[in-house]
């Protein structure tokens, strides 16, 4: 067995001996294998080139140039050039390694010099020969030789029960009274008469095989003085006394996004064991990732381009020693990212007018506001008022004086952003630019919900309940001439039938037809059908992936889901010559991409997965291939949904039903795609916020609502549980008016004629009643979402949700009933689109 296969067995097998046996006994030249196969590991990571800068306090041009192991980055006195040289000493430890060319060193960093000196390769090697050459004594026999001592001297005198939780300190007593029990004259040391009368009188000489008792001289008289000290035999045994300042249990380590850092074990000791990093419980030492490494003779933990992903804690333990542990809490600051709305607006006097700003980073940021590059904050009043922690600047009563360049400032402690709003006060007569602009072109086709419905496409500007356009079924598409919704043979009426649809930058609209077996593409400039592309059978499920651009089409097959398959539409918003690819994936019946937000603008991976087999997997967006399983077979774990939030990388799924209740919540941890273990008693399809500060689990079957925080520190805590009479099938997310940097939760269910709104912040909570009877599910076999909410994007104060024969528009910002839109049938499925 390899070392590093025997390393991995001991820590999956949680392995961790109290009595000396197997690699744990070896003596202090027998740590051959816990040092040689952790850095033939860091050989086999390719580690001869290391990522190291040079040491802290010296900079310059060494500061980029990577050196070999071995070596390390010096100036050039002549010419001020960064070289590389070989180390001209190491420390002074004694971790023996065996090296390629047949020779003995001390440590791996005496190995490293002597290959660079040497100009030649030297690796570590597995092999006993350079230790034990001629030796009687095998490794093997040396360790039961040890084993046996140890079980002889359990017998005689066992540990004290208040030992029981600590095995180093049973270990460290049976040592002990073993060395009082060899110390014949009790002089404090043991000779080898001692040792050679204990043999003869314990008649051990048949149980050892070649080895006797004065093995240990040999093998562990570190000063060669012919005896043994109680320090050489805790050393023999592997007995370590380490330590960790009480002050330095936990550290918090704060790093901008970005930047690498540096995870340093504070476990100090002689001869301490290798260090063993873990997060959430993963041992991270051998996972081979690509922004994760431990090396150095320190073993300290190295993360390069630490994203929010990776905030999180960390602990550390000498291996064999995992009762005295580190934690490293990594918290990641981000700089702050803003947008502002409107960019422009053309008002006329008198009425009010609303500047508003979105800034998202770690800290918060905060916010604040020029007009002209002047400070509005000494100009506050009745008229010129600044709301939701100063993210909205409102004019009750606009006059010409008001027109100008409003700058909104985002501020934390890494950094700032700054975008500007711009306010025109004219007379309806006089025609600008910007009132051109704003007027004809942003109101005309954006700011509107497009609602795909039975009678075609209701285009709906929510703010006076107005139907802006009306595609009919029997509209053109413009390239084919084809119908929108082909007449049904056998049916009276010409109806639509669609399942799901997605906005693509602001520019087209995808929507699935399942019975036409294509995807429609609507221009929102021109507000026309423009395309149709043909799918698989059956597409029932959209996604677009902003990072790629590319727009992902799931298809049933059938009503059975027979054959399902997933296809990608890439370049999605270029608008020419879209094609169709179909991905490599069997079996599919769902998948899951997390959304992209302010700070998170790409995103890397996505997951496919069959409801009724215990697994996920994991695919890469942009090559669309199969990355790696994730097995949830030992948690009986089918998934249903899927949410994620950057905030500790943190993947959160749904099981199915068991025994007639809603199934567990997994947490699976997106840095080591391990399962960390149930979320808690949460259940319920999760829901995490645009902004990946909450995660809301709605249980559809209890009406339990579960909302926990998710922090900068990448840690998932229970704010509260509400328990209500709406059995949510369906939610999202509205942004606060009130309250800077938090959200209301809008949630419907497929049952029930009620919708359910609740702060975020507080839990309170308010419902919505009698919105009509939702969609009969029989007539919406697409997805458990039979009735919808939809918000109307970050700005947006509108919320729409379907009921049978109707639309229902809410005002998010009064948390109140806006409107009802009559005579649209079946109206699911419903895209907004922002400013065009």
């Amino acid at each position: 067995m390899s070392s590093r296969s025997f390393w991995c067995s001991l820590v999956l097998l949680g392995v961790f001996p109290l009595v000396t046996r197997g690699w744990m006994d070896v003596a202090r030249s027998r740590r051959l294998f816990s040092d040689a196969g952790r850095l033939h590991q860091e050989d086999s990571r390719r580690f001869e080139v290391t990522r190291r800068k040079a040491p802290s306090g010296q900079d310059g041009p060494c500061e980029q140039k990577l050196c070999g192991r071995g070596s390390r980055c010096v100036l050039d006195q002549q010419s001020g050039q960064p070289e590389c040289r070989c180390l001209q000493d190491c420390k002074a430890t004694y971790v023996p390694v065996c090296g390629s060319d047949g020779r003995f060193y001390e440590n791996h960093c005496q190995l490293h010099r002597a290959s660079c000196l040497q100009g030649r390769k030297i690796s570590i090697v597995h092999s006993k020969d350079c230790f034990f050459k001629g030796d009687s004594c095998t490794m093997a026999d040396y360790s039961r030789l040890k084993s046996i001592l140890l079980d002889l001297q359990a017998r005689r005198q066992s540990p004290p029960s208040s030992l029981a939780k600590d095995r180093a300190a049973q270990k460290r007593f049976l040592i002990e009274d073993l060395f009082k029990h060899l110390d014949l004259n009790s002089d404090g040391h043991l000779s080898s008469s001692e040792l050679a009368q204990l043999m003869k009188k314990e008649a051990l000489a048949d149980d050892l095989l070649g080895c006797t008792l004065e093995d240990l001289l040999r093998f562990d008289d570190y000063n060669s003085d012919g005896r043994l000290t109680l320090q050489e035999l805790y050393t023999a045994f592997q007995v370590v006394r380490l330590s960790l300042p009480e002050e330095q249990r936990v550290t918090v380590t704060t790093i901008t996004v970005g930047l690498s850092t540096v995870l340093t074990c504070g476990i100090r000791g002689a001869l301490r064991p290798p260090i063993v990093w873990k997060r959430n419980g993963v041992v991270l030492n051998f996972l081979d990732l690509e922004d994760i490494n431990d090396f150095g003779e320190d073993d300290s933990l190295y993360i390069t381009k630490v994203t929010t992903v990776h905030m999180g804690n960390y602990t550390c333990h000498a291996y064999g020693y995992e009762e005295l542990y580190q934690t490293h809490i990594l918290q990641v600051n981000v700089p702050p990212v803003i947008r502002v709305y409107p960019e422009t607006q053309a008002q006329e006097p008198g009425v009010s007018a609303s500047l508003r700003c979105h800034a998202e980073g770690i800290p918060n940021p905060r916010i604040s506001w020029l007009k002209n590059g002047i400070d509005v904050a000494p100009k506050l009043s009745k008229q010129l008022s600044l709301l939701a922690n100063g993210s909205e600047l409102h004019i009750s009563s606009v006059r010409y004086e008001d027109t100008g360049a409003y700058t909104c400032i985002a501020k934390n402690e890494v950094g700032v952003d700054e975008d500007i709003s711009s306010l025109f006060i004219e007379d309806s007569a006089r025609k600008t630019l910007a009132n051109i602009l704003w007027r004809e072109e942003g109101l005309s086709v954006g700011n509107m919900f497009y609602v795909f419905s039975d009678d075609g496409i209701t285009v709906l500007q929510p703010n006076e309940c107005e139907i802006r356009r009306h595609i009919r079924p029997e509209e053109r598409i413009f390239t084919t001439y084809e119908e929108i919704c082909p007449r049904v043979e056998g049916e009276d009426t010409q109806s639509c039938l669609w399942a799901s649809a997605v906005n693509v930058r602001d520019k087209y609209i995808y929507v699935t037809q399942p019975k036409q077996n294509r995807v429609l593409i609507i221009d929102i400039q021109t507000q026309k059908a423009i395309q149709s592309l043909a799918v698989d059978p059956l597409p029932t499920k959209l996604h677009y992936d902003k990072s790629h651009d590319q727009v992902w089409v799931l298809s049933w097959g059938d009503m059975r889901k027979s054959s399902t398959s997933l296809q990608v539409i890439p370049e999605a918003s270029a608008g020419e010559d879209p094609r169709v690819i179909r991905t490599p994936f069997q079996g599919v019946e769902d998948f899951f991409i997390p959304p992209t937000n302010l700070i998170i603008n790409h995103v890397r991976f996505g997951f496919v997965f069959n409801k009724s087999r215990p697994a996920v997997h994991k695919i890469d967006l942009e090559t669309v291939t199969h990355i790696k399983t994730i097995s949830l077979r030992a948690q009986g774990c089918a998934p249903q949904a899927m949410a994620h939030t950057h905030l500790g990388g943190y993947y959160f799924i749904q099981c199915g039903r068991r025994a007639g209740a809603a199934g567990p919540q997994l947490v699976v941890d997106g840095v080591t795609d391990a399962v960390v273990g149930p979320n808690g008693a949460v259940s319920g399809s999760p829901h995490v916020s645009p902004d990946g500060r909450y995660l809301v689990s709605a249980d559809g079957d209890s009406g339990r609502i579960s909302v926990q925080a998710l922090t900068v520190r990448g840690e998932i805590r229970l704010v509260y549980d509400l328990q209500t009479n709406v059995r949510a099938s369906h939610l999202t997310f509205q942004p606060s008016f009130t309250e800077g940097n938090q959200y209301y939760v809008y949630a419907a269910s497929h049952l029930q004629t009620d919708v359910l709104f609740v702060e975020l912040s507080t839990g309170k909570m308010n419902v919505l009643k009698n919105l009509k009877d939702p969609i009969a599910s029989k007539d919406w076999p697409w997805s458990s979402y039979s009735r919808i909410v939809k918000d109307s994007g970050l700005f947006g104060q509108y919320l729409i949700t379907p009921a049978k024969d109707s639309l229902f528009v809410i005002n998010g910002r009064q948390n109140t009933l806006r409107c009802e839109v009559s005579g649209v049938r079946r109206g699911n499925t419903v895209v907004w689109v922002g400013e065009v």
